[in-house]
């Protein structure tokens, strides 16, 4: 098993315990057996893409972060990320006596033409790689941290770009700042949406996220300075991680998030949280208990 299925066999084997999912289960919940999972799971066979998003529907969890381990796992699977660049190797040396003399003019053209698909076709592996291996790594949530990415995954440095006044405004994710944040607080909503206050130390920053959204929701982060919100513009973002820009921060701040429901007769949910301090949980309140009416 190489280390990229190993991530996504963990990554799947964390979302079924969190559940409570029986192989029995899943198998009843899909159109996979519970053989079939039992491999997937143990790691002696690769599930496919569906199975992926089948289990993280039935834990209600986006599949974003999932497919991103499976696309990186599935390369190194398939062998994609090293047949074509086994296609564009130059050839080894080869004893004068063995060697061909040139070809004519136009054939020496159709050569360069067949020569420029394996090439273009190892391109193509390199960035979609590249851009998955960074998919998972800046995606919310992911566990993956600097000391564990392999050198020669990315081909820019994953030092944060900015810092402190530097990040105002400014997308977590492309600035390298989403990378092993801290989470100051959290929030469930009355909607059944999860908020979350992030914090990233090395950029001197925070932002909210948010998932298991509905389109038109709505939230906002404010510290010291301006306000920045995002909005659930539409199914593809409601099941998704949606975050705000960044804002600056500095230790012992109060960072303060408000979560407004689509619904024009929802109520306006806000918490806050202080940096450097205990992560807290809120729920909503519960409604209140009629009582029961006096004789």
């Amino acid at each position: 098993m190489t280390r990229e299925h190993g991530r996504l066999v963990a990554a799947l084997r964390e979302l079924r315990a969190g559940a409570g999912l029986s192989l029995a289960a899943l198998a009843e919940r899909t159109a996979y057996s519970k053989s079939s999972w039992e491999r997937y799971l143990n790691g002696k066979s690769l599930p496919p893409r569906q199975a992926v998003r089948d289990l993280c529907r039935l834990v209600n969890e986006p599949d974003g972060r999932m497919l991103a381990l499976w696309e990186i796992a599935e390369s190194q699977w398939t062998g994609r990320a090293t047949a074509s660049a086994r296609a564009s190797a130059p050839p080894a040396d080869v004893p004068p006596q063995l060697q061909q003399a040139p070809p004519p003019a136009g054939a020496a053209r159709r050569l360069a033409r067949g020569r420029l698909l394996p090439a273009l076709a190892a391109a193509y592996t390199l960035i979609v790689g590249g851009a998955a291996a960074l998919l998972f790594l800046l995606l919310p949530g992911s566990e993956a941290q600097e000391g564990e990415v392999p050198p020669s995954s990315l081909p820019f440095s994953l030092a944060p770009q900015c810092h402190g006044a530097a990040c105002e405004g400014r997308d977590p994710m492309r600035l390298i700042c989403g990378i092993g944040p801290d989470t100051l607080a959290s929030h469930r909503t009355a909607t059944g949406a999860h908020v979350e206050l992030r914090h990233s130390k090395k950029c001197g920053a925070s932002w909210a996220r948010i998932w298991g959204t509905e389109i038109g929701d709505r939230v906002d982060i404010t510290a010291d300075g301006p306000t920045h919100d995002v909005r659930i513009r539409n199914k593809d973002d409601a099941s998704a991680f949606v975050y705000t820009e960044m804002t600056e921060v500095s230790p012992g701040s109060t960072v303060r998030a408000c979560f407004r429901p689509a619904s024009a007769d929802g109520r306006r949910e806000c918490f806050e949280a202080r940096v450097g301090e205990t992560t807290t949980t809120t729920e909503p309140p519960s409604p209140p208990v009629a009582s029961s009416p006096r004789e």
